[in-house]
């Protein structure tokens, strides 16, 4: 079973260019299958240190890592040649943080959010489906994730309420 990407688009980006290499979810992109699970957790450590933040800080964190993404993704894109290249998981990264929000404390929150994030970021419900295919660039790249990450709050969010 291969574990790294072989993809030549791929051996467009370097891991030693900043940008790159989060573009790549710190190298995790590179994982042969499931690039995007792969992404998730490797912002699971992220997520779990931004927990102990204040609410205020732990949301201009990830609003700027959902700006920052934009470009992030659409230069790693163009310099591979493809748009939302699997590998580019940046933006799992970021979705995983939305989803995370004012999120109870605790290790079984974060696993029940990823796990949420995965699902709508894997099944892409309306109007998840529609933007991942209507609008490109670095804001389409990161869009889709934003809402899969919007919907997997609310849904946690629900959770926390009525468990």
């Amino acid at each position: 079973m291969k574990f790294i990407s072989t993809d030549p688009a791929v051996k467009k980006l370097t891991l030693t260019n900043p940008v790159h290499f989060l573009a790549l979810g710190f190298g995790s992109g590179l994982a042969a299958k499931a690039p995007g699970t792969f992404g998730t957790l490797a912002a699971v450590p992220i997520v779990y240190l931004m927990s102990f933040l204040s609410l205020p800080a732990f949301i201009f964190i990830t609003l700027i890592s959902c700006l920052v993404g934009i470009y992030i993704c659409d230069k790693a894109a163009k310099d591979m040649g493809v748009h939302d290249h699997g590998a580019i998981v940046w933006d799992e990264v970021a979705g995983l943080m939305i989803t995370m929000i004012a999120a109870p404390a605790g290790v079984i929150w974060l696993v029940v959010g990823f796990g949420l994030f995965r699902f709508f970021d894997i099944l892409k419900p309306w109007p998840i489906r529609w933007l991942d295919a209507k609008v490109h660039g670095g804001f389409g790249i990161m869009i889709d994730d934003v809402l899969a990450g919007i919907f997997s709050l609310i849904c946690l969010q629900l959770l926390a309420y009525y468990i």
